[in-house]
């Protein structure tokens, strides 16, 4: 069995690197021959349907070039995960539409009005609308973006309009914040439609629980409601693997954000479980079906 695992060209990061080494060994640990592309190296014409390419048995793809996936879905490359997926969760506004599709609670959620860069956004008045639901302080994130670095608290409407004026026409999500999970939440790792693993990400100092901003962690076992939450989340999505982010609320769970390609070194260090393990275990067993 041949296997690409195909990065992006552009990130040169550590943490990167040590993602797809620990799913290269386990490709290689199986008999699977796991070779590592760039999307650069697949640079071809549309018209030619990398025809010049000898093509894998399967590809995990570790990247958000949605065009290149579904390209290569038509060629008749199997992805883990799909172009559909991997986009669905790359767009936050489009999660919402699916887990809201899929009756899957989460934080009272707006979408920004269309922008164009020629234009900007020129009034503010959607912001009645929103406070009309919404209480400050409120979540302002870019529908697009990694590592909670494009998520803003705002803690009255003055400093909504700077984070607002400071994204621009880049499209954005305004959220209920949950203060039940202020600093706090918990990261679920699922493949193939069961629970892993899953970790308290914590911060006292910042909202956000991210460990790349700061943030803790420690091992932690979910209860059904957060394993349930979780799994459905993630095939409501259609993914085979995911990071799903859950928070405390003040009835029940609520699905953050789900992630398609997460960044599970942290996770392997807080619970000693490697999720590369179960996802080549996973795309073994798809393949065999």
């Amino acid at each position: 069995m041949r296997g690409w695992l195909i990065v992006n060209s552009f990130v040169d990061s550590e943490k990167f690197f040590e993602i797809y080494d620990l799913i290269r060994e386990q490709a290689l640990s199986r008999d699977i021959e796991m070779e590592i592309k760039r999307t650069d190296q697949l640079m071809c014409s549309v018209q030619s349907d990398f025809k010049d390419l000898d093509l894998p048995d399967f590809s995990v793809f570790w990247d958000k070039d949605i065009l290149l996936a579904r390209r290569l879905e038509e060629a008749g490359v199997r992805l883990f995960n799909s172009a559909s997926s991997i986009e669905n969760c790359d767009n936050k506004a489009l999660t919402c539409l699916f887990l809201k599709k899929a009756g899957i609670p989460f934080p009272t959620t707006f979408f920004s009005p269309k922008a164009f860069s020629g234009t900007g956004i020129k009034s503010l008045d959607f912001l009645d609308a929103v406070e009309k639901s919404l209480d400050y302080p409120m979540v302002i994130k870019e529908a697009f973006g990694s590592f909670g670095q494009q998520v803003h608290l705002a803690k009255d409407r003055a400093a909504a309009e700077e984070i607002i004026a400071d994204i621009g026409a880049r499209p954005f999500l305004l959220q209920e914040f949950i203060e039940e999970s202020s600093g706090h939440d918990i990261r679920v790792n699922v493949v193939g439609g069961k629970v892993i693993s899953s970790m308290l990400r914590f911060n006292p100092s910042d909202f956000r629980s991210n460990i790349t901003n700061g943030g803790s962690m420690k091992r932690y076992e979910v209860d059904e409601e957060q394993e349930a939450i979780a799994i459905k989340a993630s095939e409501a999505l259609g993914l085979d693997f995911s990071g799903v982010d859950v928070l405390f609320g003040e009835k029940g769970p609520l699905v953050c954000e789900v992630n398609s390609n997460p960044h599970f070194k942290s996770s392997l260090d807080c619970t000693g479980i490697n999720m590369a393990e179960h996802i080549i275990e996973h795309i073994i067993f798809e393949l065999k079906k």
